[in-house]
């Protein structure tokens, strides 16, 4: 085997082989992962050597042992690492009770899902021989030298990530590229363009009109569009009059208001979070009066809160302050929403689901 790469090596590589758009992500790219890389590197468990680890053999590595990589220390320790033992051992990884989290979130939910690693298929279950080893190719990759690594590792990518990890790993590496100095061009439903200063919530709502409206209104148009420090970047006054819609309130506005013309007229209130501010049940309550004033029915209303990533802190940090009743999309899944569904009728969950006897 060719030299084997550091902890440390492999732990700097795992976030660029797994980019914000990898489902799992934090299960792949933390420390835990690359010791247990490196435990499957060390064994020679890769795929078709017929050699395979167990995750509390990552448990029982440490440092020092590491550090020694000629092949016959290796295959020495790998046997004795598998050998049940009441010693302790010296500067140990990870206590034994560890092997739970390395083999549910970091080998089962993590590399098996990626396709980084393969399972022996011909075991029961409840056998505790070792079943686990690194896809060959995920194994190269780790194994090439830097000056390869980024080239390969995007071929990696497209030969192995699934399509919808991809189209999320697309968005999301675009919004960073935008994120420097230079303007957000978004183009509006209809064709038009307008110019947005460069920023996160600038991002956010730029994939909110052109992905969101794309994806889940029949025919969108954009009413009033702002950027944070309420600067007004659009605000179609005529249609807003068609509407009986008075769009003058900017401070009670969200940062973007859509409406769908057909074939029933909704208004689409979104908020665009990068860092705080959610629909919450008192802007749900006054842009709903504002709307009703208008002379839209309540039924016609939706209320969006549009996050970057399910993952971030941000969701986690404002989950709690949601509106029922509204609905939260993700740039990072664009195809997807999350509803807080709020149910006066109090349907049971075959009814939701509409389970046919």
């Amino acid at each position: 085997m060719e030299s084997l790469p550091s902890v440390q090596t492999i732990h700097r590589r795992l976030p660029v082989i797994f980019p914000e758009g990898t489902d799992n992500r934090n299960y792949l790219v933390r420390e835990i992962a690359a010791k247990t890389v490196f435990v499957m590197l060390y064994a020679g468990a890769i795929e078709g050597e017929d050699k395979w680890i167990r995750p509390n053999q990552v448990t029982r590595m440490s440092d020092v042992q590491a550090g020694k990589t000629d092949r016959k220390t290796r295959q020495t320790w790998c046997h004795q690492s598998l050998r049940s033992t009441r010693k302790a051992i010296k500067g140990r990884w990870y206590a034994d009770n560890t092997r739970e989290p390395i083999r549910d979130e970091t080998i089962r939910y993590g590399l098996l899902e990626v396709g980084a690693a393969v399972e022996r298929q011909d075991l029961p279950v409840t056998s505790s021989t070792p079943r686990y080893a690194l896809a060959r190719s995920f194994a190269q990759l780790l194994l090439c030298a830097d000056k390869d690594f980024p080239e390969k590792a995007l071929l990696w990518q497209e030969d192995n990530l699934k399509r919808e990890h991809l189209a999320r790993i697309h968005l999301l590496r675009e919004g960073a590229t935008g994120a420097s100095n230079q303007r957000v061009v978004v183009r509006f439903p209809n064709g038009e363009s307008r110019l947005m200063s460069p920023g996160p919530s600038s991002l956010i709502s730029k994939a909110v009109i052109e992905e969101f409206t794309a994806r889940f209104l029949h025919k969108p148009a954009v009413v009033f569009l702002s950027e944070s420090r309420r600067k007004v970047v659009e605000r179609d006054e005529r249609l807003a009059r068609r509407l009986h819609l008075d769009i003058s309130a900017e401070e009670l506005l969200p940062d973007i208001v859509l409406a769908d013309l057909g074939p029933r007229t909704m208004l689409v209130f979104v908020e665009a979070v990068a860092s705080d501010g959610p629909v919450d049940q008192k802007r749900k309550r006054e842009l709903t009066a504002w709307a009703v004033k208008g002379g839209f029915s309540e039924r016609n209303l939706a209320f969006v809160t549009a996050m970057r990533a399910k993952t971030d802190d941000v969701f986690r940090k404002t989950a709690s302050a949601i509106a029922w009743g509204s609905f939260v999309w993700f740039l990072s899944e664009p195809d997807y929403l999350i509803y807080y569904r709020r149910d006066g009728n109090r349907q049971r969950l075959s009814e939701i689901l509409g389970v046919e006897d």
